[in-house]
This record gives structure tokens, sequence and C-alpha cells, in this order.
């Protein structure tokens, strides 16, 4: 009896799976257990016809909340402006999907106070001299002259008490009186922090920058990606930032995809501080204050492409401190009031090596169009339209691609250029 039982059991077991469980086991979706449907949340907000109505950015957060409560999913954002007195906080796995030229997300008019007392390290309250205009649900930024950067602490205002605010963060470093320790309701306008999988699409934000102080792009842009792995920026326009367009930080496998980002105070596109794998495509900066793209420390395997960089107030393109093994191809970089393309001043282990710059058109840039510094090694510039067309004045003379004394081995390959100077090596000139 025991062995029948034995070989009923066995025989069950491995008896094939019925039709539909079969499928089931093959659509189970990872680190899920469960296959994947049809169905997902989704939930619609605007300032009229919607399952939320609102024109700030309670209503938006609150269906942003509400999504992510569920696992993610979509949340359509309707046309019309929306006032924005703190980020829109994606959480992961959350599509925020508006309507393209039409949902725009405006930056409240900021304000700012000195502090009153010093911010210590880890506080998590700040009092200002004045605190009219900080709001309980304010969003705030809180630095010194000595704690920019990645040392601005960006939060909440939580709760209120005279001049004296509680923060929804601890303070990322000392913020002394005496060194013009202040507050301002400044903060991006889209923030997505320790995030995956988010999606923005379709959006215009309008930073509203004649109203508001200036945000360091290391904390705060139009769109600010920080440790957001896998998020995609797609048809979004940011524009008159008082900082950065869009910018993400320590974020990997980002995507930004045609986008405009015009008139903002400093960069147009930051991929920064060790992202890996960043694509940048179709995608056009224009106006800005300083670079139109700008690779910050350690991006690496990127693929920049098919973008347009134009009229920005410094370099077209920016590259430096560890960029490595980067493609850039078929870009147009343009009339830009320095340098087409610039690889900074790095020594020979911070250097940008390896990069691959193929098939641009690189045109009527201030200064030499490209400009190779540093101790950088094995850079390839092949197929490249490099031309300086203007009137550069009876003694002026234009420089398609200058390579400094402590460059190590390029190639140049292919390319047209047409300059009074094509390539003005000064490797040669420093041998004796």
């Amino acid at each position: 009896m025991r062995a029948y039982s034995f070989l009923l059991i066995l025989s069950v077991a491995l008896a094939p799976l019925a039709e539909g469980a079969s499928e089931e086991v093959k659509g189970q979706l990872p680190g899920k257990m469960h296959t994947a449907m049809e169905r997902l949340p989704r939930i619609s907000v605007g300032q009229k016809d919607a399952d939320l109505v609102g024109a700030d950015n309670r209503a938006l957060q609150a269906a942003v909340d509400y999504i992510a409560g569920l696992g993610g999913g979509v949340v359509e954002i309707g046309a019309g402006e929306y006032t924005m007195h703190d980020s829109l906080h994606l959480r992961p796995h959350v599509t925020v999907l508006g309507v393209r030229g039409k949902t725009v997300l405006v930056k409240a008019p900021g304000v700012v106070s000195v502090l009153a007392r010093d911010g210590d390290f880890g506080e998590e309250q700040i009092t200002v001299a004045d605190a009219a205009g900080f709001e309980v649900g304010y969003g705030v930024a809180i630095w010194d002259d000595r704690a920019g950067g990645f040392h601005t602490t960006v939060g909440r205002i939580t709760g209120q008490r005279g001049n004296v605010l509680a923060i929804s963060e601890p303070l990322m470093s000392d913020c002394m009186v005496h060194n013009n320790a202040k507050a301002a309701t400044v903060f991006p306008v889209v923030s997505v922090y320790h995030a995956e999988g988010v999606r923005i699409e379709n959006l215009t934000v309008d930073g509203n920058k004649d109203q508001n102080i200036h945000l360091n792009g290391c904390r705060g842009a139009g769109i600010f990606v920080y440790r957001g792995h896998g998020a995609v920026i797609r048809g979004c326009t940011i524009r008159g930032y008082n900082g950065d367009g869009i910018s993400f930080q320590q974020s990997n496998d980002v995507t930004v995809e045609a986008c405009v980002s015009e008139h903002n105070a400093s960069l147009g596109l930051h991929p920064g501080s060790g992202s890996q794998r960043p694509t940048i495509r179709d995608c056009m900066a224009r106006h800005n204050g300083s670079d139109g793209l700008f690779l910050c420390w350690r991006v690496q395997y990127g693929v920049f492409e098919r973008n347009v960089l134009e009229h920005n107030g410094r370099f077209g393109i920016s590259i430096g401190h560890k960029d490595s093994d980067n493609l850039l191809r078929h870009n147009t970089v343009r009339q830009n009031e320095q340098h087409g393309l610039f690889f900074r001043n790095e020594s020979l282990a911070m250097a940008p090596h390896r990069n691959r710059v193929e098939q641009n058109t690189i045109e009527n840039n201030g200064g030499a169009e490209v400009r190779i510094r540093g101790e950088v090694r094995d850079l390839v510039l092949a197929g490249n339209t490099i031309r300086d067309a203007r009137d550069q004045g009876a003694d002026g003379q234009s420089v398609g691609i200058r390579i400094d004394e402590k460059v190590g081995p390029i190639r140049l390959e292919d390319n047209t250029i047409e300059a009074s100077v094509r390539v003005d090596d000064q490797r040669k000139k420093a041998i004796p």
C-alpha cells in the first residue's frame, strides 16, 4: 500500500502541467509571486473632469502616492497650469503622464531668509530671521557659503513655531550664520530620490526663474533624479529654472529622450556623479546660462546622440573627471559662447579616456570648435564636420581642433575641418 501511494504521488508530480498553468509559469514577473496583469493602477488628476481635482502640487502628490501604494502604475495629469509649492515627489514604478505642451508645472515664487541661529549637521530644525513666506508643506533648501553642492539640504517644512521651522531631512552639513547661512523655498519641480523604474512623460516645467533664488545642480533642477536607476524622462520641456534644466546624479541606466531644456540659469542637461550607462538622445539644450550638455564626474558607458546643443552661455558639450568610454554621435553643436566640444583639464588618472566622437556637426562656436585639454588618452574623433564660417576680423583666426601639450595618443579620422587653422596641436610645439 505504501509503495502504491508513493507511485501515485510520483505520477502526479511528474504529470504535465495543465495548458493554462504552463502559460502562467512562463509569465511570472521577476520579483513577484504573480503573472503579468492586463490592467494596472491608473488615476487621473486635473483641474476638472478628473478622478482628483486640484491645481497645485498637493493634488498631484496625492495621485502619485495613491498609485505608489498599489505598487505602481500611471498618473495622468490633465492640461493646465499647476502651482508648485513643493516638488512633485515621484515613487518607484510610477509613470507620470502629461499632455504635451499643455500640462505645465509652475514653480511658485520663492522667498529667502538668512538663518538667525547656526544650523548644525544632522539638526532637523532651523531658525530663520524672517519667517514670512515659509509655510508648512513647502519645499525648502538650506546652505551656506561653505556648504554647497551635495551638502545643500533640500527637504520640506513639516512644522512651525514662530521663526523655528521643522524640516523633513536632517541638515547635510553645518550651516553657520557667520558663513551667510540661508534658507529658501526652492526645490526641484519634479524630484526622484531612491526610486527605481520612474517614468516622466510630456510635462512642461516652468521654473519661474526671475522669482526664485538659484539652486545648484547637485541638489536641484527643473527635473532632478538622485539614485533613480532606470528612470525615463521623455517628451518634457524645462524652461526658465534658476539652476539646471535636467540633472540626474548617481543614477544608472537613465534615458532622457526628445526633451527640450532652454533658458535655464545653469546647465541644460547634467548627467553626473557616477551615473553609468546614460542615454540622452533627440534632445535640445539651448539658451542656457552655462553648458548645453555637461558630463559631470564618472559618467561612463553613455550614449549621447542626435541632440542639438546651441546658443548656450559656455560650452556646447563639456567632458571631464573620469568621464570615460562614452559615445557621442550625430549631435549638432553650434553657436555656443565658448568651445563647441570641451575636454576639461584633468590629470592622467582622472582624465576622460576612450571617448568616441563620431559624425557630429560642430560649427560656429566661440574659441576653438574642439578643445582637448589635460592628459586624456585614446580619444577617437571620426567623421565629424567641424567648421567656423564666422567673420573673425582682419587678424582673427578660427581653429578647428586645439590639442593641448599634455594630451596623450588620440585618433583623428576622416573629419571634415573648415577653419583658418584645421588642427592646432600644441604637443608638437612642446617637443624641443
